[in-house]
């Protein structure tokens, strides 16, 4: 099956490199094959940015945490959030950047937290254009809102749940990211968006944009580093002590510094050793959410 794979990239990757740079870059970052194992662990960070943003953010991490670790990591993304979500629950992949996996349900398949990126707390927000006529939730009933993807814990479950509480009867329809969700609000296709309150506010500096916030959640950790629990105990070490020494390093800073720059963070946001609890609020949430968005 590999031997497949492999020819079929060959034979087919430079004519979709003609056709279309974009669908090259997708067949670059969907990784070798779920049985090379030889070829190391696969990482899948949620897609928060669009494709080419998060390769450029991720590309130059994992090339430094393999390096440092003796633990070769390679990127394997989804076209959309839910996509890759579904390569993990498909135990396609052995480390994630992930908030999606703290239901009950995929608790149970044995993902660990091993550490987190250090930022500010974040928030679900539903937020609106700054020059936008819509001032409460109330007035968001049969509108659409725009979310980055179902699977999306901060950006649609939170806020959407927020809705359905109050029985604001809105249409919820996505758009495989973040950035993509607040394309769509600016250019007015939909009359609010749900998002998380960092990347909102990176994508405003980035693109120039203001926006108002008509509702805000309570205050959540950043996405969790995690590791399948197939995974050999030394390489979970070994990759967790690479993250979280990456700003100790001047190489890693530098590589933090830089890539940061793309997606809007500060140099300030490097990663840090966790036990897991910090997610409490995350599994607080499932135990009263709405059903269908448990």
């Amino acid at each position: 099956m590999a031997l497949v794979h492999s020819l079929l990239r060959r034979l087919f990757q430079p004519a979709v490199a003609r056709l279309a740079p974009g669908l090259a870059l997708i067949l670059g970052l969907l990784g070798p094959p779920a049985s090379a194992q030889d070829s190391g662990y696969r990482f899948s960070p949620v897609n928060q940015a669009s494709i080419a943003l998060t390769a450029d953010y991720w590309n130059p991490i994992i090339a430094y945490v393999s390096e440092k670790s003796g633990v070769k990591l390679s990127l394997k993304i989804g076209r959309t959030s839910a996509d890759t979500t579904a390569y993990v629950l498909a135990q396609e992949v052995e480390f994630v950047f992930s908030n999606h996996l703290f239901s009950p349900e995929r608790e149970k398949l044995g993902w660990r937290v091993i550490g987190r990126r250090l930022t500010p707390p974040i928030h679900g927000q539903l937020i609106v254009p700054a020059d936008s006529p819509i001032t409460d939730l109330a007035q968001l009933a049969s509108k659409e809102i725009v979310y980055p993807g179902p699977e999306a814990f901060v950006s649609y479950k939170v806020p959407h749940a927020q809705l359905i509480n109050r029985k604001i009867d809105a249409k919820p329809v996505f758009a495989g990211n973040t950035d993509g969700a607040l394309a769509q609000l600016f250019s007015g296709k939909a009359a609010a968006a749900g998002v998380n309150s960092q990347l909102a506010e990176n994508y405003a500096r980035r693109e120039s944009k203001k926006f108002r916030v008509l509702w805000s959640s309570e205050p959540l950790h950043d996405l969790a580093l995690m590791a399948a629990s197939k995974v050999p105990e030394k390489d979970v070490q070994a990759v967790a002590r690479a993250f979280a020494g990456m700003h100790k390093d001047p190489k890693g800073q530098a590589i933090l510094v830089e890539v940061s720059k793309h997606i809007g963070l500060t140099e300030e946001a490097y990663f840090i050793l966790s036990d897991g609890s910090e997610y409490a609020p995350y599994r607080r949430f499932y135990q009263s959410a709405p059903a269908q968005l448990r």
